[in-house]
């Protein structure tokens, strides 16, 4: 069979290929031809009528919040004031920027005076022509005794009588890292105020593999690309990083003298920890939502097949047992009820989906080459990674990853030359690159 078990997670990189989003409202719609809702290639360009059909926050057909985020002032003398100032200005525009939302207003419409406090706001200047602003962010940030303080406000310009939606105070030591982290903090409640809600992505994580190192080993990075360090030192190969719901723990498949296991590493104490030795080859780990359960495709019995256990690796048992090979589970983020995982039962790799307790095991995808399946934050969809007409010398998959507000996507391309990490917003707009040292894929988002 062409299909290797280790292809799912060490498969190289393309542009050509389509993430795909299948609708997971139940069996009804995983009937024939009912089940593919939408085809969405990962291209800057992409066909008006295509974007219109993902329903995730972007591409609603509703007019966006005109947004202005003029640059904060300066409330102190400090000599920090200028760098910090920058980091936190440029940092808040790009957070707002991203979140695929706003319509942000040029800052070559801004007036002169951008205002420092509520006193300070011309509110005909910012609503009229040209900002034509209906919200405006502004402050603002000083340093004292190597420690900083931010004023932030979100005020409704086009409401003098009751204009303010958000006041925000923030402390911290006077670093850029610092700086940063207050900007995502004030983004996100910007975001969740005016976005239905949902609370913004700013200060997420996403997990990938770099081999920057000399190793293939686990780095980490903001959601922006920012802060990217390496977490792991096992100095052999390690894929498939999988944050565990609440940040503490990271699941990932490594290499070591007795073969592929499943390696724990605890973001606390910032080392591995103590996980079972199944053996057999031991890939592709994923976390229930509630954190409790693992889930991870092991061939200790002789064909790999999807198995589950406890979040400390006990009480392990199999879930599937046709000929596989089965690989590529992933929980169904919002309920936990469901995995989808990847199959070569019937040759080429197609996606499947079955209950938790593995019954029900139905398939989604009938033809190609599909892959690397993850579950939207709602539990309605699917993305993965899917050549329609798959035959000798085609190229590998991508991974795809959604992230926690489901407005945004993670993937890896080969588009810039080189592997690279890659996000876009869920419509196929806004795609931007974060790393660019070395060969990086198979990023993971953090749940929140």
């Amino acid at each position: 069979m062409s299909y290797s078990p280790l292809k799912s997670s060490t498969y190289r990189n393309t542009t050509h290929f389509s993430a795909n989003i299948l609708s997971a409202r139940m069996s009804r719609l995983f009937a024939p031809g009912l089940v593919l809702v939408l085809a969405l290639t990962i291209f800057p360009a992409m066909p008006a009528f295509a974007q219109d059909w993902i329903r995730t926050g972007t591409g609603l057909g509703v007019e966006k919040v005109r947004l202005a985020a003029s640059d904060f002032k300066a409330s102190s003398q400090d000599a920090k004031n200028a760098e910090l100032l920058k980091v936190f200005s440029d940092t808040l525009w790009n957070d707002l920027d991203n979140a695929g939302i706003f319509e942000m207003v040029s800052k070559s419409f801004y007036p002169l005076e951008a205002p420092g406090n509520p006193s300070e706001v011309r509110f005909e200047a910012w609503s009229g022509p040209p900002p034509n602003a209906s919200m405006l962010a502004f402050g603002d940030l000083g340093v004292t005794n190597n420690s900083v303080l931010v004023h932030g406000w979100l005020y409704d310009v086009k409401n003098v009588t009751s204009p303010q939606v958000l006041g925000k105070q923030y402390s911290d030591n006077a670093t850029t890292d610092a700086a940063r982290l207050i900007a995502h903090k004030f983004a996100n409640e910007i975001i969740f105020r005016l976005g239905g809600g949902v609370a913004g992505i700013c200060e997420s994580k996403v997990y990938f593999v770099s081999d920057r190192s000399g190793h293939k080993e686990i780095w980490e990075m903001d959601y922006d690309g920012s802060n990217q360090h390496q977490l792991t030192h096992v100095g052999s190969i390690s894929l498939s990083p999988r944050i565990s719901p609440d940040g503490s723990r990271l699941a990932f498949s490594s290499l070591n003298k007795n073969g592929w296991d499943i390696t724990m590493f605890s973001t606390e104490l910032n080392r591995t920890v103590s996980f079972p030795r199944y053996g057999g080859t031991n890939l592709s780990p994923t976390w229930a939502p509630d954190g409790t359960r693992v889930a991870f495709s092991s061939s200790r019995g002789g064909e790999p097949n999807i198995y589950i256990a406890d979040a400390s690796g006990g009480n392990s048992r199999r879930l599937t047992t046709d000929r596989g090979p089965d690989v590529s589970p992933t929980f169904n983020r919002k309920t936990g009820a469901q995995i989808a995982f990847v199959s070569g039962r019937t040759g080429l790799p197609q996606i499947y989906t079955m209950e938790a307790d593995g019954t029900n095991v139905q398939r989604v995808t009938d033809q190609g080459y599909a892959v690397s399946p993850s579950w939207a934050p709602n539990g309605q969809f699917l993305t993965f990674s899917w050549f329609r007409k798959y035959g000798a010398g085609a190229p590998g998959a991508n991974d795809i990853y959604w992230s926690p507000d489901g407005r945004h996507i993670a993937f890896q391309s080969s588009r810039s030359g080189t592997e690279q990490i890659w996000t876009m917003l869920a419509d196929g707009t806004k795609v931007q690159q974060l790393t660019f040292s070395g060969h990086n894929t198979q990023p993971n988002w953090s749940w929140k």
